[in-house]
């Protein structure tokens, strides 16, 4: 590591490799915004805020990447958190809301697999995603995810099978 490349308030990070994951980073952050560019982009940069700020603090205990997505995560909770917070407000003060949530854009690719794992559980759906998408472990997807091992690889387990499950009997269908 060049001492000139690290990051002055987390002296573990480098920008050359922070920049080497921004992509896959990106990627995750807009799975977790429904894919919307504007929004996944602001996680980006609060996550990055974060990082150069030294809030989130990287410790060595993990890869580079897992800790990133955990902090892109973690914001998206926060975010999402907020948003469900107006949502009961404006339920209670209205007959009915408009809701700031879009339907989730599907990539045109595979749509078919993209709409099966949408409709997993949250954590299988994230799982998958991290294992499958984001070419994670378990163990650093349970990390992201803030779950033990034991209980990512029982999603994991879950989440395939609901998917075989799924995906066979839409092709049964189809015939």
């Amino acid at each position: 590591m060049r001492d000139r490349d690290a990051l002055e308030n987390n002296p573990h990070i480098t920008r050359s490799a922070l920049q080497a994951i921004h992509g896959q980073v990106f990627g995750w952050a807009l799975s977790r915004c429904d894919f919307d560019h504007a929004t996944a982009e602001d996680l980006m940069q609060q996550a990055y805020v974060e990082l150069l700020s030294g809030s989130a603090r990287f410790d060595n205990k993990s890869s580079l990447k897992t800790f990133v997505f955990a902090v892109v995560q973690n914001l998206a909770r926060g975010r999402f958190r907020r948003l469900a917070s107006r949502l009961r407000l404006v339920r209670s003060y209205q007959q009915e809301p408009t809701s700031e949530l879009a339907d989730i854009e599907l990539p045109d690719e595979q749509s078919g697999v993209w709409l099966a794992v949408h409709r997993l559980p949250a954590r299988q759906r994230d799982i998958i995603e991290l294992v499958f998408c984001r070419d994670m472990t378990i163990e650093e997807a349970s990390a992201v995810m803030s779950v033990s091992v034991g209980t990512g690889r029982v999603h994991y387990d879950r989440a395939k099978k609901a998917l075989r499950n799924k995906l066979r009997n839409d092709l049964v269908t189809d015939l």
